[in-house]
């Protein structure tokens, strides 16, 4: 493994069982096969535990870069969410661990690769609109449990998404993401309008939360941040829409809004050229035009079920939850 140097300390983590365990591990009890990936302050590689024979996705930051680009806060608010999540559709953390000069984050090996390669192998670059529901509804679901979890992931593209070897997509890369009030806190119940059943207030999590950080993709980033009104977890479902546009009709956004700018001042429209049923605009339109409600609202994720509603019924068949 990369980066020479003591361990300081050995830690590993489970998403599975959410507990902590001291464990003897460090970058020599791994063999590196190859590089996945690389970015501005470290690299993942894919490895094999040398005692297991198990393949994993080791994630190495170097404290050095981190230090430099005022990253470190970054890191660790991903590490707590890697080591706390416990959902089908967010990748797990098995160990974590630091030598004198990285930090390394092992982490689930999902063989399918980033959803935007799979996207680009696909005829025409898309996915029929069942196949996106399906996508989306799992990508519903991971929001909807990092909100609960108190924090607003601000980085939905189909490069954060990774597909698990069963087929389901798994959310990664939470460098990104914002924590707001307190996670202990238990979450507000409502109760159904249809048959009184108790239900997860997803609305009362944040919506008295603002924070006016910059940041994201430039395809993706919502109105209020470009306007710096301050953005709440709608933003999320706002990139969901944008996410949902890509997969169906391919071309992003970005390409018929001009820019996330342009939304500030505009009506959304499609292009008159496309050739999108009605279905489709209101399965596409949902979140954007809930996220367009305005920058202190948040969708409730109720609403956004009823588009998803035999996908979510096909997960839980499957075993998802």
């Amino acid at each position: 493994m990369e980066g020479p140097g003591k361990v300081a300390f050995r830690r590993t983590y489970s998403s599975n069982s959410i507990k902590v365990r001291q464990v003897e591990v460090g970058p020599s009890s791994f063999l590196k096969v190859k590089m996945l990936g690389k970015g501005d302050v470290g690299k993942v590689y894919l490895v094999r535990e040398k005692k297991t024979d198990k393949l994993f996705a080791m994630k190495v930051l170097s404290k050095k870069e981190m230090i430099e680009r005022k990253k470190i806060k970054r890191a660790l608010t991903e590490q707590e969410i890697l080591a706390t999540a416990n959902h089908p559709f967010i990748v797990t953390l098995y160990h974590s661990f630091q030598s004198e000069g990285y930090l390394y984050f092992c982490m689930e090996y999902c063989m399918g690769g980033e959803f935007f390669r799979a996207l680009q192998t696909r005829p025409g670059k898309c996915l029929p609109e069942e196949g996106s529901r399906f996508y989306a509804a799992e990508v519903v679901a991971a929001l909807e449990y990092l909100h609960l979890m108190g924090f607003i992931y601000r980085d939905l593209k189909p490069e954060n998404i990774l597909l698990h070897q069963s087929g389901h997509i798994m959310l990664s890369d939470f460098d990104l993401a914002k924590q707001f009030g307190d996670p202990g806190i238990a979450p507000a119940m409502v109760h159904s309008e249809q048959n009184g059943v108790p239900l997860i207030n997803t609305m009362a999590c944040t919506s008295n939360f603002r924070t006016n950080s910059f940041v994201g993709t430039e395809e993706y980033i919502a109105p209020e941040v470009i306007a710096a009104q301050g953005h709440t977890a709608a933003v999320d479902w706002w990139t969901l829409g944008i996410l949902i546009y890509e997969m169906i009709v391919r071309l992003f956004a970005v390409l018929f809004l001009s820019s996330s700018l342009q939304c500030c001042f505009c009506d959304l429209e499609f292009p008159p050229l496309l050739r999108i049923s009605l279905s489709r605009h209101s399965f596409i339109y949902a979140p954007l035009n809930a996220a367009m409600e305005g920058p202190s609202f948040l969708p409730s994720i109720r609403s956004l079920r009823l588009h998803f509603t035999y996908c979510f019924l096909l997960i839980q068949v499957l075993g998802g939850f």
